[in-house]
């Protein structure tokens, strides 16, 4: 998925995130690394060890890279849209585990696979 315009708003930026989210194993790979990456960042401002900062952005990245690479086929958000993606990372991980990603995708227009 290339767009060459700016998204100017979050809800419209929200729709393209889950349109480059459609396949349930990307989300599944991301919903992963993001649990992982809290983790260890929640551990780092615990223990103070820096060390866990590395492993969270390697969690938090590479599955969700590789994901887009193999099966979305797409290039992350996060290169444009740094904030924008991080916060919809944890959204969408939110509406996941809320039980509410269905209701987000029929109104992004996404169908289910």
């Amino acid at each position: 998925m290339t767009d060459t315009r700016r998204i100017e708003s979050f809800d419209e930026f929200w729709t393209y995130y889950l349109r480059a989210h459609s396949r349930p194993d990307t989300r599944a790979l991301h919903l992963s690394g993001t649990a992982v990456a809290t983790v260890a960042l929640f551990a780092m401002f615990v223990s103070g060890n820096p060390w866990f900062l590395p492993t969270a952005l390697i969690a938090g990245y590479v599955p969700s890279w590789f994901a887009h690479a193999f099966f979305e086929r797409n290039r992350p958000a996060t290169f444009r849209y740094p904030v924008w993606s991080l916060v919809s990372e944890y959204r969408m991980a939110w509406a996941w585990v809320s039980g509410q990603i269905d209701d987000e995708l029929d109104k992004a227009g996404i169908a289910q696979r």
